[in-house]
């Protein structure tokens, strides 16, 4: 290539780039290989060349910017502007029909036409541009708060780096996914290397998205389907919507269908729930079914997490046969053990598999089943795997019964089955499967970062490790002598537990490994307590308030049940418990009410709400349940989960049902979003 000077190659950059994002939306977008793959390849490098020479000349848009970039310690969060919603899934043609109706029932004088789409086996990502460039990519994560990874996605050829629409915001979403030869080619890479294989494209796929390196992304080769425009740039149905982002330069389904009436919808589903799927280059596990016209959306609202204009029709559990080769059992954190068949691994669904959960020692009765066993399993979606029939025609008088275990496989201690339960539990505090899934339970719950499951059993094996209260006494040099530990991975880490000295009082009591103590349970027992105590307070102080209340303190907070309480009165009865805690306030640990705090103008809340007890129910205009259960709290109010004589006021949005008709009846006041706004003003 003969020297060009600064504007001769700006003019050559500028067509280079024009030609490259030409070929690559004609292969990603509409399956034509114009130019060999080495002809691109020849442009791309010239295009790399001349950049070189002129690095000013260097757009964020240009093909060259997709190399993957250095490795990131994690990812940052991003707040989704619209929440990115789950669909309902439907299983059959009369609960699509039941789906429509509820449709009519809302919009009774509507005609309804649909829109259809194969539902990619991937994960969904959001992509936002802004004036015609990428500027962030971020997974789904809870659907309000998902995780950046702009950089990763960059690497993906079918996502366009820039758009022709000027706009100065447009955000596009669809599945990131890893297609069938890809997925057989990166096996076959896999076992050449001695490697275990990777066990489905969808896991792969999502695994992939999620790696800190993108130079490991970009060798995935994944790819990327879009499905919705959440940007109002003209279009007045679903439909279009396709268009305008096929326009854009974005793949969209070639096989999506319009359906102008839902039994074509349905001749749309069994077209595709048979082999005719098996030919298709990626993997999918359904159909997208949508109202298509969009006007409708807003009309039919959203419950829950799912919106009632769009579901997702799954197809059929697929069913295979196989061996089961033994049985083993898996200790979990609170020392319950469950049985896990091992099995001759088989192909169901996409995906290879060799285990299947028993679930617990009755469910092996239950079945009759023995090692060396033929079973059907199932799987349906993203559902686990389970075995739902034992063929005892074709057993050949070789296979065992399953002797029932007496002693903890790992620490050999007595096991024990506590009254009125069928599961079978290790009691050993000192057992070293239990308190490893304990540890590792406690890390990610109160959310210590760079203490993943490998870095976990390096410290366990090597003795840094025995309880809670070690995390807070690790020093740098205890893991310099590690294997694999420089001085910055070390100090990382422990700059990250120095950082989490100040827990969140309600993943601290979730994170403890208590039996039936999860988040939700965590936060009503704080939501009770909380204006007892003052925060923050040492992990001792709150032991010897919890410690001192009864079994009638508990039974008298709405939602918290029976097992629950004894579970409570057993763990507060615990010595062992005790100087757990103690020793936490020793270290320095110290907890914080686990409540935001804020109000709607941006002002100090108050206490406008103290005293009184509200129960949330039915579809919101302005906010979502969780933030006005938060924003209730914050005002000192408390929330309940189910109607009762004790609550003051039911906050009924739409479709609220059986709650506000217990409400009615038990005379609680029912009020509207409206006028629980004018309350907290």
């Amino acid at each position: 290539m003969s020297f060009m000077n600064k504007t001769e190659a700006q003019a050559r950059i500028l067509k280079l780039r024009q030609e490259i994002d030409f070929y690559r939306e004609q292969y990603h977008v509409y399956d034509r290989e114009v130019i060999s793959p080495a002809a691109l390849d020849s442009l791309k490098h010239e295009l790399y060349t001349l950049e070189q020479q002129y690095p000013e000349l260097i757009t964020p848009n240009s093909p060259t910017q997709r190399v993957a970039g250095r490795a990131l310690e994690k990812f940052a969060k991003v707040e989704h502007q619209s929440r990115m919603l789950s669909l309902e899934d439907v299983f059959s043609w009369e609960e699509i029909r039941d789906w429509e109706g509820r449709m009519k029932r809302i919009l009774p004088n509507q005609k309804f036409d649909y829109y259809c789409e194969l539902k990619m086996d991937g994960l969904a990502i959001s992509l936002i541009y802004e004036y015609g460039v990428l500027k962030q990519a971020a997974t789904r994560g809870d659907g309000f708060v998902g995780e950046d990874v702009t950089q990763n996605i960059k690497t993906i050829e079918a996502i366009p780096l820039s758009i022709s629409d000027p706009s100065p915001r447009v955000e596009v979403r669809g599945e990131a996914f890893i297609d069938k030869k890809t997925f057989v080619r990166l096996n076959r890479e896999r076992a050449a290397e001695g490697l275990e294989a990777f066990a489905n494209p969808r896991n792969l796929a999502a695994g992939s998205i999620r790696q800190l390196d993108s130079n490991l992304v970009a060798a995935r080769g994944l790819s990327f389907m879009a499905y919705g425009l959440f940007t109002d740039l003209g279009q007045k149905t679903h439909q279009e919507e396709h268009q305008i982002l096929q326009k854009l330069g974005f793949r969209t389904g070639k096989h999506d269908e319009h359906c102008s009436s839902i039994e074509a919808v349905w001749k749309f589903c069994e077209k595709w729930k048979g082999a005719k799927r098996e030919n298709l280059p990626y993997e999918i596990d359904g159909v997208v079914i949508m109202t298509n016209n969009l006007s409708l959306y807003e009309k039919l609202g959203v419950v829950g997490k799912t919106p009632r204009y769009a579901v997702a029709y799954k197809f059929p559990a697929v069913e295979k046969t196989t061996i089961v080769k033994e049985i083993v059992l898996q200790l979990g954190r609170t020392g319950a053990l469950t049985p896990v068949a091992i099995l001759d691994p088989v192909e169901v669904a996409g995906s290879t598999i060799s285990r299947a959960t028993l679930h617990n020692f009755e469910e092996i009765k239950r079945l009759d089943l023995r090692l060396g066993d033929t079973v059907i399993i199932q799987k349906a979606g993203d559902v686990i795997p389970k075995i739902v029939q034992v063929l005892t025609n074709l057993r050949s008088g070789k296979e065992k019964i399953f002797k029932m275990p007496s002693h903890c496989p790992n620490c050999e201690s007595e096991l024990s089955q506590k009254p009125g339960e069928v599961l079978l539990y290790c009691l050993n505090k000192k057992c070293f499967s239990k308190q490893r899934r304990a540890l590792l339970h406690f890390i990610k719950t109160v959310e210590i970062d760079g203490i993943g499951e490998k870095n976990l059993d390096v410290f366990v094996e090597n003795n840094l490790l025995d309880s809670i209260d070690d995390l807070y006494q690790l020093a740098v040099g205890d893991l310099l002598t590690l294997p694999g530990f420089a001085e910055k991975k070390a100090q990382n880490i422990i700059d990250n537990l120095r950082n989490k000295k100040q827990l969140n009082a309600v993943k601290f009591l979730a994170a403890l490994n208590i039996r039936h103590v999860g988040i939700e349970t965590a936060r009503d027992l704080l939501e009770q307590w909380r204006d007892q105590l003052t925060w923050p307070l040492s992990p001792l102080d709150f032991w010897k308030f919890i410690s001192a209340l009864k079994s009638e303190d508990f039974l008298s907070i709405n939602g918290i049940g029976e097992n629950t309480v004894a579970s409570l009165l057993e763990y507060f009865a615990d010595d062992h418990q005790e100087k757990l805690w103690r020793k936490l306030s020793d270290l320095g640990v110290r907890l914080a009410s686990g409540f935001r705090t804020f109000s709607p103008n941006g002002k100090n809340s108050g206490m406008t709400l103290a005293g009184k007890r509200f129960v949330v129910t039915g579809t919101l205009e302005k906010w979502q349940r969780e933030e006005v259960k938060d924003l209730i709290v914050s005002f000192g109010g408390k929330v309940s989960s189910s109607v009762s004589a004790k609550v003051d006021y039911l906050l009924a949005g739409a479709e609220a049902g059986q709650k506000r008709l217990q409400a009615e009846k038990l005379g609680v006041k029912i009020i509207t979003e409206g006028e629980f706004l004018q309350m907290i003003k």
